[in-house]
């Protein structure tokens, strides 16, 4: 089986939308973020290992909590995943922080205020010149 298999984007879209439902609904642990997302799911072409890429709106402290939480809850989520999806086996799951939307939310928030910052010296360049 290719690694870009229409049935490999299957599997992993599908590992991805039951990890998100089980992260949110059914695991209880605290040191979870209220706010944790699975950004991308891949998933081995034979079946055994994944590697799930979760994202923590919080800090650096909140995120490896988060990680802890989903690392000391594997067997219980693996578990979860192989009672909702019916494959040949069930993945091994890696849980591996992504800063992805952590950095764009930060990019975005540079970029306005450059924009802002802009803004303001082009009235103040245009106050000057209205003076003159």
């Amino acid at each position: 089986m290719r690694k870009n298999s229409h049935k490999n984007s299957r599997i992993n879209s599908d590992v991805q939308r039951v990890l998100s439902h089980i992260i949110r609904n059914e695991l209880k642990d605290p040191r979870i973020g209220a706010v944790t997302s699975v950004v991308s799911v891949i998933v081995a072409p034979d079946l055994k290992q994944c590697k799930a890429y979760i994202s923590v709106l919080g800090d650096k402290e909140e995120a490896e909590k988060t990680l802890a939480g989903l690392n000391s809850a594997n067997g219980y989520i693996r578990r979860c995943l192989a009672s909702s999806l019916n494959l040949r086996n069930t993945p091994e799951l890696h849980f591996i922080l992504d800063q992805s939307i952590e950095y764009g939310v930060t990019m975005s928030k540079k970029i306005d205020d450059i924009n802002r910052e802009m803004n303001e010296r082009s009235r103040e360049e245009q106050a000057a010149d209205d003076d003159e």
